[in-house]
């Protein structure tokens, strides 16, 4: 697996992906970037991780970025070509962003190894949501022209969810070569939903959660502000929020604006996968408090389908993809940006806390029906097909 981020701490669908091989008799090699204080190779829990001297540069702008991506390629080709020659892998899986990545794989290809595109975001989309520009525009026809030849040179592709699928279909790929692998949670980390009554526990404290990359799309500021409106009719209201990204000083900063201080708290030290699952219990309510644009609209986010897997009730954006997924019996919806909207929603799941127990009842329904146990097999199996050929 070739991932432009670092491993494991901030791929895991990555990691789901590469311990569902390992647990299947697979050997998997990661290369990835390299963090302060992290050896350059490591074996972590069965997977070899390679990792090459790049560092993220979020937010220094398009040309620091498309840099950082071409010398991660190059160092990716050569590091993919040299263990390539010492392992003869089966396959090869490359995860974007950027799709042109695949081409990192080439020797691999030459050798009638099998390349794996999986396409975590759709880059048109992402650009299209990042730089506030539209589909027609030409360097988001570049993107697409990009995507296009990437998928063409991969022997197969895999994306997040249904809606995704389709769009990739309807740009020319072959249905046939397009599949979907699900973000769900991993459900032997997260399949012990908490009892029922523990909701209720502590009738003078409401505790929120986030937990993700902080960034503008994803409406964090939303339920910042839907927590300042509901601090007086909710005394005990606590927004816990946990994850880095580059908009986390401008929430630091809208937090002191409305002097919210002592009813929300920033936390971005890393938490291991296998220890998320009891900071999310303490939640009374998961927020998935995502805008809509054209990129967040095909989003399901891995954190809602977390929370619904521990047991945890959750209050979500009204979007397509979570709509598709998701009915009003199963999450509490809100007006995607509105957060008086939010507001008045938080408000009456707080004095209706049967509501909160039957949310997350009705909401088992997609454990029962998306589950990693199921989606895991169905990659598994997907890898064997490709290194049988």
């Amino acid at each position: 697996m070739v991932v432009h981020n670092y491993y494991p701490q901030h791929e895991p669908r990555v990691e789901r992906e590469a311990q569902a091989l390992i647990d299947h008799g697979y050997e998997v090699d990661v290369i990835c970037l390299h963090a302060e204080n992290e050896p350059a190779f490591a074996v972590v829990n069965g997977v070899s991780v390679y990792r090459l001297p790049v560092k993220r540069h979020k937010g220094e702008g398009t040309a620091v970025q498309m840099l950082e991506y071409l010398t991660f390629f190059a160092m990716a080709s050569s590091k993919l070509a040299a263990l390539h020659r010492r392992h003869r892998y089966a396959v090869v899986q490359i995860h974007n962003l950027p799709d042109f990545l695949i081409f990192a794989g080439l020797l691999p290809k030459l050798t009638k190894t099998r390349l794996l595109l999986d396409i975590h975001d759709l880059m048109p989309e992402f650009y299209v949501s990042r730089f506030n520009s539209s589909m027609q525009s030409w360097p988001v026809r570049l993107v697409r022209l990009q995507e296009q030849l990437s998928c063409r040179f991969a022997d197969h592709v895999i994306s997040v969810t249904d809606l995704w699928r389709e769009a990739l279909i309807g740009r020319g790929m072959p249905a046939e070569k397009v599949s979907v692998v699900m973000n769900v949670a991993n459900d032997q980390i997260f399949g012990q939903p908490r009892d029922a009554e523990a909701v209720a526990r502590d009738p003078g404290c409401f505790r929120l959660f986030y937990h993700g990359t902080l960034t503008k799309r994803y409406g964090i500021d939303t339920a910042i502000q839907a927590v300042g409106l509901l601090r007086q009719q909710i005394p005990g209201i606590k927004l816990m929020i946990h994850g880095v990204g580059e908009y986390r000083d401008a929430l630091v900063q809208l937090v002191k604006q409305l002097d919210l201080g002592q009813y929300v708290q920033f936390t971005s030290h890393y938490i291991p996968t296998t220890e998320l699952p009891q900071f999310i219990r303490q939640a009374d309510l998961g927020v998935v408090p995502y805008r809509r644009d054209v990129f967040t609209d095909g989003i399901l986010p891995t954190k809602l389908m977390e929370y619904v897997a521990l047991g945890v009730p959750v209050v979500a954006a009204r979007t397509p993809v979570i709509e598709a997924y998701f009915d009003g019996s199963m999450v509490e919806f809100f007006t995607p940006g509105d957060h008086q909207d939010l507001a008045r929603r938080i408000l009456a799941l707080h004095a209706d806390r049967q509501r909160l127990t039957t949310l997350a009842q009705n909401a088992d329904k997609f454990n029962q029906r998306y589950n990693w146990q199921t989606v895991s097999a169905e990659y598994v199996a997907l890898v064997e097909r490709l290194s049988s050929r």
